[in-house]
């Protein structure tokens, strides 16, 4: 892979790919590391023979960052997320931030697999199929694993108080 090549890809997917690493790892400084050590992985082992470059970014992501969180000897972090939005008035902002956390809170209660799948999907905005090829299931097995973390999600709300 050339210079420029990646240099477009790195502006194209370095945010996605942060935001991915960040979601399993919880932490800033780990995932930006991480996001460093996927894209020097690209210029040094990319070949045309991988397929879809998008995919085989997160698949590299997503094996940096498990082998990072084994050497830590954790599974996931805890880090609390800042949100500013100057439109809202304190009150308003305080419930949504604490929506927020409790969300974050029962994403945290699914199984990995099921938060993951969650997280590509609405967060790296991959479609099913993307999901189910980057993680080695078939496209149903997707779909019935985002059901079920969508309705325990949606159950943890509910005790919680709020509606989805």
């Amino acid at each position: 892979m050339d210079r420029e090549m990646l240099r477009l890809f790195y502006q194209r997917y370095s945010r996605e790919i942060y935001l991915y690493l960040y979601s399993l790892c919880k932490n800033r400084e780990a995932a930006e590391d991480m996001m460093q050590e996927v894209f020097l992985k690209a210029l040094l082992s990319w070949n045309d023979e991988n397929g879809n470059l998008r995919a085989w970014l997160y698949k590299v992501a997503r094996n940096i960052c498990m082998n990072h969180l084994k050497k830590a000897g954790r599974e996931t972090g805890m880090g609390e997320k800042e949100i500013r939005d100057t439109d809202l008035s304190p009150d308003e902002k305080y419930i949504m931030d604490e929506e927020k956390r409790t969300l974050y809170q029962g994403m945290l209660t699914l199984p990995v697999r099921q938060r993951e799948i969650l997280e590509l999907f609405y967060f790296s905005e991959m479609s099913m199929k993307e999901i189910a090829v980057f993680l080695r299931l078939s496209p149903e097995n997707v779909r019935v694993l985002a059901f079920r973390a969508k309705k325990a999600l949606k159950s943890y709300m509910e005790v919680k108080g709020y509606e989805l």
